[in-house]
């Protein structure tokens, strides 16, 4: 049998009605990312309006598809990153064999994401070339590298094989119900204000894209001066940056373990300000007016789909820019170092002079 009949043979067995049909998506699991695949909901549901789309995902990360239009439901599966963990892999499979699934589409590269499906029977199992994958993957598809931003790469799955990408891509959405922003404000404590909401995210995968925590309470008490509310962000890893920009003044540390919080923060604020991180993917994805902050990386190829407000980078030419990595190779870190403070407050109070006006919970 040659590759080409052993790769479209299984295709023939597919579910013929595309309008019942039940696809999984296997995205990767950084917050980001994760709100990008929302692309990828919407292309499928364009093209199967009828289909059932569910989403594996974290723990971490599951709070997102309470609020994502479009899929049915997540699939729970908090496996290790850096072990192929074959018992809990064979477990997945026994799960996602129950669904009935006619299609996974795999966004990761690596051989174990498609362990899994390729172990439950699913029969069309798209996704990149990559680690030797031919047979786990028998919908393979070729040219990633040459899609050079991340969502192009997600969202080109969901399109059939040859198929030219659309001129704009189907923007990621998020919608959180009005009535749960009033009860999550009323039991934090935060019903009661009645000024502008600014939220902070100075977190962010690795320290070379963190603009400097010392920067971001400089920032933080200016607003604050300026009669706006302050929320701090981020996950439990931000705690102790929280705390830094907290001590500036009369300002709000919302970190903790739960990205709910987060994700409804942003909702209620009137504009946020992130760093290149997964919560600037948030906050676009839910219409909040955003400023991003980018240091090392580029925003062209990394800031969200859906328009922000302002993206902010340095003004030095700095030949070591962009470069991607965790931590400044060089150790002088000027990409984030050089933004100033005034810079950044300019793009914030234009966010605001540009954004609705505030309505009481």
């Amino acid at each position: 049998m040659n590759l080409n009949s052993f790769i479209s043979s299984p295709l023939e067995n597919a579910t013929a009605d595309m309008s019942a049909a039940r696809i999984l998506i296997i995205p990767y699991m950084w917050i980001g990312d994760f709100v990008r695949c929302h692309t990828v909901v919407k292309l499928l549901k364009q093209r199967c309006p009828g289909a059932c789309i569910d989403m594996l995902t974290t723990s971490m990360v599951a709070p997102l598809l309470d609020y994502m239009p479009g899929v049915r439901k997540g699939i729970v599966a908090d496996l290790p990153r850096r072990q192929l963990a074959v018992k809990q892999r064979h477990g997945l499979a026994h799960r996602l064999r129950a669904e009935n699934y006619g299609q996974v589409l795999i966004m990761p590269r690596t051989w174990k994401a498609a362990l899994a499906p390729w172990l439950a029977g699913i029969p069309r199992r798209t996704g990149f070339v990559g680690e030797g994958r031919v047979g786990l993957i028998n919908d393979l598809r070729f040219g990633e590298r040459h899609l050079p931003r991340m969502a192009d790469r997600c969202a080109a799955l969901a399109l059939a094989k040859g198929e030219p990408a659309p001129n704009q891509w189907p923007l990621p959405e998020l919608k959180v119900p009005a009535a749960e922003c009033v009860g999550w404000r009323r039991r934090l404590g935060l019903a009661s204000e009645d000024r502008g909401v600014i939220a902070l995210a100075p977190g962010a995968v690795g320290p070379a894209k963190r603009w400097p925590a010392a920067f971001y309470a400089d920032l933080a008490r200016r607003l604050a001066a300026e009669g706006h509310c302050i929320w701090v962000i981020g996950g439990p890893k931000e705690k102790e940056i929280a705390a830094e920009i907290a001590a500036a003044g009369d300002i709000r540390d919302l970190t903790g373990p739960d990205l709910r919080n987060a994700i409804l923060a942003l909702a209620a604020a009137d504009v946020a300000i992130s760093n290149d991180s997964g919560l600037l993917h948030v906050a676009a994805a839910l219409g909040t007016p955003a400023v991003g902050i980018f240091g090392p990386t580029s925003p062209w190829h990394w800031a969200p789909l859906n328009p922000i407000a302002a993206a902010v980078e340095t003004t030095d030419d700095l030949p070591c820019r962009p470069c991607h990595k965790p931590v400044c190779r060089l150790g002088h870190h000027r990409c984030m170092r050089g933004i100033s403070i005034d810079q950044v407050a300019l793009s914030v109070r234009q966010a605001i002079a540009r954004a609705p006006a505030p309505t009481s919970p």
